[in-house]
Order: C-alpha cells, then sequence, then structure tokens
C-alpha cells in the first residue's frame, strides 16, 4: 500500500497518474496548501522540504529489517515506483538515460519557470511587467524545446510511453495561464491532446475535482 500525501497542483498531479496507470492499490491523504497543512508537524516528519507531493510505501523491498520508506520530491517519486514495479521507465541504459533527462528537465527548466509564470502573472500582488513577461518568454522557449523533441515521436523519450510523459503533461495543462497557445506548438498539441484521453490521465483529474469540492 502506498500512502500519497497530495494536493491538486502539477506535481500532485504526477503521481496520481502514474498511480492510476500502474493500478498501485493507494491512498490518499490531502495536503491543504491554501490552509498551509504542509506544514503540519506528521506532514514534515516526511516531506521536510515542507512541499507536496510525498509517499510512504509501506511494502518496499527491504521491508524486513527497515520498515516503510518515506519520500519526497515527485521525480524522486515517480523514478523510485517506476523502477518498483518495473513499468513506465526503460531497462536498457541508453533509454534510461534518455528518460531520466527529460524527467530533469521537467523537474528543472519546465516546473520552475512555469511555476514563477503562474506566480508572476496570475498570484502575484503586485504586476512587475518585467517578471511577467521574462517567465512567459522562457515558458514558451521551453515550449518550443518540447515541440522539436516530439517531432516524429509518439512519445517524449525512448519511444515508449514513459514517467517522462507523466511528469510533464501537468505542467502543460495550465497553458493558458501561461500565456501559451498550443496552436503555435503543433507535435506539443497532438502529444497533450493523446495524453488527456488516457484513462488513467483522466481518472487523476477527476480525483482531483472532487478533492477541490470538498
Amino acid at each position: 500500500m502506498i500512502d500519497l500525501h497530495y494536493w491538486t497542483t502539477p506535481n500532485g498531479h504526477k503521481i496520481t497518474i502514474f498511480l492510476e496507470e500502474a493500478g498501485l492499490p493507494y491512498k490518499l491523504h490531502p495536503v491543504n496548501i491554501m490552509k498551509n497543512e504542509q506544514f503540519n508537524p506528521d506532514f514534515l516528519a516526511i516531506a521536510p522540504n515542507n512541499r507536496i507531493p510525498a509517499i510512504v510505501d509501506h511494502a518496499p523491498e527491504d521491508f524486513d529489517s527497515k520498515g516503510p520508506l518515506s519520500l519526497f520530491e515527485s521525480g524522486a517519486i515517480l523514478w523510485y515506483l517506476a523502477e518498483k514495479i518495473h513499468k513506465f521507465v526503460p531497462q536498457t541504459s541508453r533509454q534510461k538515460a534518455e528518460v531520466s533527462q527529460w524527467l530533469f528537465w521537467q523537474m528543472s527548466g519546465l516546473g520552475p519557470m512555469a511555476g514563477q509564470n503562474h506566480h508572476f502573472n496570475t498570484y502575484a500582488p503586485e504586476k512587475i511587467p518585467y517578471a511577467m513577461e521574462r517567465y512567459k518568454k522562457e515558458t514558451a522557449r521551453l515550449y518550443g524545446v518540447l515541440n522539436k523533441q516530439l517531432e516524429g515521436r509518439d512519445w517524449v523519450a525512448a519511444d515508449m510511453y514513459t514517467i517522462a510523459d507523466i511528469a510533464i503533461y501537468p505542467w502543460i495543462v495550465p497553458h493558458e495561464m501561461q500565456g501559451q497557445n498550443l496552436e503555435d506548438f503543433p507535435e506539443l498539441k497532438k502529444w497533450f491532446e493523446k495524453m488527456s484521453k488516457r484513462e488513467a490521465v483522466i481518472r487523476a483529474y477527476e480525483i482531483a475535482k472532487k478533492i477541490q469540492e470538498v
């Protein structure tokens, strides 16, 4: 059983998409970041960086000697779970390297830049034109990088559906908030539409919707 400590953000969606794809049993523990629940001591015990998502795996391979395993950082969680079930990550070193570079690209580039885009263009109490334009342009640049990568490909890396696709998709969902038009990125648009039709993706966003309605 996996305990998933989660909120309805792009990083949170990554893990629900993976778990729904994998069919792993899990229990969802909402952590309402709008109410600062990420600072609760029980959550900090497993996620010292006070950021969602985080998991506790109650059946790691070394459970008999070390007990449950707790893990934070969405990229690390995806890689761990993929290796655990031998799905959504390839087995050759070359293909693993390709997947890891796109996973790290999302973690170090697309996520932070789009996140700053969201902040300065939507949430910041003071409108700072320089920051707004800077992060909008950087988001567009990253969309262009991804669009180029997807030319002639069905999936982002290793010629298969992987955790790279799972990690990237939730950060493209709010493209309108980011000031991006998918018509400007035709290969990305085709991939995005294909992702949005996957049953596990649909289920993951339905879970988010129910939590937001509570």
